[in-house]
């Protein structure tokens, strides 16, 4: 019996073992409604907006890196003004404008150097001398297909010469077909004028006898004289060391730097040696000039030089002086006229830029009419765009009075800087700059000069 008993409590226990199972096993169904809800935020992926990270990021500014090469710390502030102006209006766009270099070939040196290592600007300004020597190095970004996409852009909207240089296709020979910066500005060279001290020194004052017809070489000696006659620190005149001055005397004796198809060396013509030996004349044989290699600019500004030649980049350092002064045009050459040139430069945009839209959208608004006018106005440079208006414009903004002498300038068939698209200009102005140095300092004749310069020079379009 208690075997009996014992085998039947067994039963007992079992059965009530299968039947807590059973009601666990029931139990577990219910915990998953339970549960679920908890987790129902897991569907807060879903309401998180998946495009709010891409928006925060879109928020962010994109910094662009910009650069001139400024004449003075007055056009420096130009610049640095028109880049607070413009960031104000570019949404998203943080510029950061840096004024560079001097007026030397260092300055594209320089940007050279930082583009090969990654650390050059996003945008920056080159003399149009450098536009091929910078793109057929691949270091300049090819903006056609940026521009062709932008309603109201044209070609046409700024002056053909500049923009055939700048629209040039090295690999076909065509222009047109590229676009490798708009230009910031176009100049001539005028003479900046120490009116006091012309008076002073009795000299006829340069304005009327340009007025006159009667404004050469000669006309330009006479008061060179007079006025470096006064003594002292006093120079009759002042041109900085660079091929811009140089060039002038050149081209108005009917020489220049290249034969007519810009693929040979002309230095050494019986033309550019006339504009030479007048040159080496004011600067080694009287003695009226700044001696050469010196910066002219600052004893100019401190009432030292009668005429100082220069563009119209020079003009806003020039309103800070306290004597009375205007500008006069070039003297006509033995060629019948002054030898000016037609300056340019252009805003072009690193060819690694990691924001090619932003770049080019920051080259558009730096040439824009009314940014052009802002520069003109503050009497740094003449608008490069084609428009009567904007040069209608320009005569406004003085002083100067005689605003009209850079546009004489300009009509006055001057020779237009450009690039060597069949050559290296760096090397090719390397060899001249250093020739013509040598020759102004009293350094070498005019007969050394000649007897080699084009043979060192040609080098530059050895292929």
């Amino acid at each position: 019996m208690k075997v009996k008993r014992f085998w039947m409590l067994i039963v007992v226990l079992l059965s009530l073992g299968l039947i807590l199972a059973a009601c666990g096993g029931a139990e577990e169904p219910t915990a998953v409604p339970v549960e679920e809800p908890a987790e129902e935020p897991a569907e807060e992926p879903a309401e998180e907006p998946v495009a709010e990270e891409p928006a925060e990021e879109a928020m962010e500014d994109v910094t662009i890196r910009w650069r001139t090469r400024p004449d003075n710390q007055e056009e420096a502030d130009v610049y640095q003004n028109i880049s607070d102006e413009l960031m104000s209006g570019m949404d998203g766009v943080t510029l950061v404008y840096e004024p560079g270099g001097s007026e030397t070939a260092s300055y594209q040196d320089v940007l050279k150097t930082e583009l090969a290592s990654g650390t050059a600007p996003d945008v920056f300004w080159i003399p149009g001398t450098d536009v091929a020597d910078f793109a057929t190095r691949g270091l300049l970004l090819d903006m056609r297909e940026l521009a062709d996409g932008t309603a109201g852009y044209g070609d046409d909207n700024f002056y053909p010469g500049p923009m055939f240089h700048l629209t040039f296709n090295p690999d076909s020979g065509n222009s047109g077909e590229a676009l490798w910066g708009l230009p910031r500005d176009v100049s001539t060279f005028a003479l900046y004028i120490n009116l006091d001290l012309i008076a002073e020194a009795g000299a006829e004052d340069p304005r009327e006898l340009e007025a006159a017809g009667e404004w050469d070489w000669d006309a330009f000696l006479e008061i060179s004289e007079a006025v470096n006659a006064l003594g002292g620190d006093i120079k009759g005149y002042g041109g900085s060391a660079w091929w811009g001055p140089y060039g002038v005397w050149m081209n108005a004796a009917g020489g220049g730097f290249f034969n007519t198809d810009r693929n040979a060396c002309n230095l050494d013509s019986a033309e550019s040696l006339a504009g030479l030996a007048f040159a080496q004349e004011l600067y080694t044989n009287l003695g009226y000039a700044v001696p050469y290699g010196e910066d002219p600019e600052p004893p100019f500004r401190a009432g030292n030089v009668g005429m100082f030649q220069n563009g119209r980049w020079a003009t806003p350092g020039i309103r800070t002086v306290d004597f009375d002064w205007d500008v006069v045009g070039l003297p006509n050459g033995p060629a019948g006229n002054p030898g000016n040139w037609l300056f340019w430069g252009a805003y072009v945009v690193n060819g690694d830029t990691e924001h090619p839209e932003e770049a080019w959208e920051l080259v558009q608004a730096l040439t824009t009419a009314e940014t052009q006018g802002q520069v003109s106005a503050l009497g740094a440079n003449i608008p490069s765009r084609v428009s009567q208006e904007a040069l209608d414009a320009f005569l406004t903004f003085t002083p100067p009075d005689n605003n009209q002498a850079f546009l004489d300038g300009l009509s006055r068939d001057p020779a237009s800087e450009g690039p060597l698209w069949a050559g290296s200009w760096p090397e090719y102005g390397a060899v001249m700059d250093a020739a013509v140095s040598s020759l102004l300092t009293g350094e070498t004749t005019l007969d050394e000069f000649a007897a080699s310069v084009c043979d060192e020079a040609n080098q530059a379009f050895a292929q």
